[in-house]
């Protein structure tokens, strides 16, 4: 059995017509991970018959990214909880619990930008 994995960069306004295009397609949400590098990259990975396909965006601390979890549901933990750790900026999530998903001793504790500011 041959596994494949491919990352694919993408920009932020075609994110919500690639997760849609993997619904279409048949593919699940694996995970959706970010880190912090001169701002927010953010990989969202999709997985069918063990072909991963990772999207991968990378957004300044000021840019607004739009929820996929009304294409695909559980995106809505990964996207909370980015916005607890990181401080991204996440519009229209189905559930968004507004920066309350972590019980964290410091708002934003991945973000080392904002311990700058502290």
């Amino acid at each position: 059995m041959m596994y494949e994995n491919q990352t694919i960069d993408v920009r932020v306004d075609e994110l919500v017509d690639k997760a849609v295009l993997m619904k279409g397609q048949g593919y699940r949400l694996v995970q959706i991970s970010c880190t912090f590098k001169d701002g927010f990259e953010i990989n969202y990975s999709f997985d069918k018959d063990y072909q991963m396909i990772n999207y991968r965006i990378q957004v300044d601390t000021e840019t607004e990214i739009l929820s996929i979890s009304h294409i695909f549901f559980p995106a809505f933990l990964y996207e909370n909880e980015m916005k607890d750790l990181f401080g991204v900026k996440i519009k229209d999530i189905s559930i968004d619990y507004q920066g309350n998903l972590y019980r964290v001793a410091q708002k934003t504790p991945f973000n080392p930008q904002r311990k700058e500011e502290a």
